[in-house]
């Protein structure tokens, strides 16, 4: 408990005095535990007297410009409290300038719930396997379906390309992280410049890192309860999140990648990278999917880049789980190798 406050750079006593000034609810505090998951911004488990809570926290140390952006969490989570789309309670921010840790964080309720690591569901029959696919896929189209002016989000990303402007972030993100480039990563790179896709003025609310682990399912159905980790949300294009989160359907389901290549979907009641994004595209009542493989390719070197300054974070000694960090940053050439294949093979539905 003390090693967990210490963590977060403050002591018990003082965080229990500042929560409670801070919270009308929040009373005695009687111990804080970190989550051991998580490779972004240090998430923390608060027992009070008044209940359960979670702190999610910027790490210390130098930090990549625009990162670990915990503010812009906290904005979007509670403008989206009213809507369709499942969020936590968030219940106070601190900025940095104020915070007793002089960090910034903010404070929401603890959702209980479950919380599903591998795709492939190994421990839920066929029927639930489907439900919870299809639980995800409603809660994505209802994200892209929010109206951002009327929930107070109509300044919350910059206007004009999406992906150009992703492109050029991440590139830099990811040079800011190694000391060279690799030849894939290069080549991947100049890829996606040469084919981007004129801009076609679409646009929505995008959470930037919707998977199924990010995600908390009521304890007793397969609806969800909330949708976590909200850092790099922005608005964008909707494409950005579906060809993200599709990725998994050719990841690896080994090692310490978490995919759905070589599993036997329909044998598992899964469905297939094709009818995820047919539901999707009824749900929202869209046409035909053009450029998936645009999509597909910024999606692995998005994810690339994002695994390097990660990597690039436990070299440093600010990783939250430095031990995990590493071996993403070796996973970076897998994913690199996988966007050059759709590159070279064409990936459409």
């Amino acid at each position: 408990m003390k090693e967990a406050a210490q963590n977060l750079g403050i002591s018990l006593p003082d965080l229990d005095t500042y929560l409670t000034q801070s919270i009308a609810e929040f009373e005695g505090l009687k111990e804080v535990i970190k989550f051991g998951t998580g490779q972004s911004n240090p998430t923390f488990q608060l027992n009070a007297e008044s209940g359960t809570y979670v702190l999610r926290s910027k790490p210390p140390g130098r930090l990549l410009p625009s990162a670990h952006a915990v503010d812009r969490e906290f904005r979007v989570m509670r403008a989206l409290a009213e809507t369709e789309v499942p969020v936590p309670e968030v219940l106070h921010l601190a900025q940095a300038e104020t915070s007793p840790s002089r960090r910034a964080f903010f404070v929401m309720r603890y959702l209980p719930g479950r919380i599903f690591w591998d795709p492939a569901l190994p421990d839920c029959p066929n029927d639930e396997r489907s439900a919870i696919y299809d639980a995800m896929n409603r809660a994505l189209a209802a994200l892209h379906d929010v109206d951002v002016d009327a929930v107070g989000l109509g300044d919350y990303g910059k206007p004009g390309n999406y992906f150009a402007r992703q492109l050029e972030r991440w590139r830099s993100q990811y040079l800011a992280s190694v000391d060279e480039p690799s030849a894939a990563m290069s080549e991947i790179i100049s890829w996606l410049g040469a084919h981007m896709p004129a801009d076609d003025g679409k646009v929505a609310l995008v959470h930037g890192d919707w998977r199924l682990d990010n995600m908390i399912f009521q304890p007793d159905s397969s609806d969800v309860a909330g949708v976590l980790d909200w850092e790099l949300s922005t608005l964008g294009h909707p494409m950005a999140d579906l060809a993200y989160q599709c990725m998994q359907w050719r990841l690896p389901n080994q090692g310490d990648m978490r995919g759905l290549a070589g599993v036997d979907r329909a044998a598992l009641g899964l469905p297939s990278e094709a009818q995820y994004v047919a539901d999707y595209a009824a749900r929202r009542g869209i046409g035909q999917i053009e450029n998936w493989s645009f999509y597909l390719v910024f999606a692995f070197f998005r994810l690339a880049a994002i695994l390097a300054g990660v990597a690039a974070r436990a070299a440093a000694g600010n990783a939250s789980n430095p031990a995990m960090a590493r071996k993403y940053g070796a996973a970076v050439p897998a994913l690199a190798a996988m966007a050059t294949i759709v590159m070279h093979e064409g990936a459409e539905l």
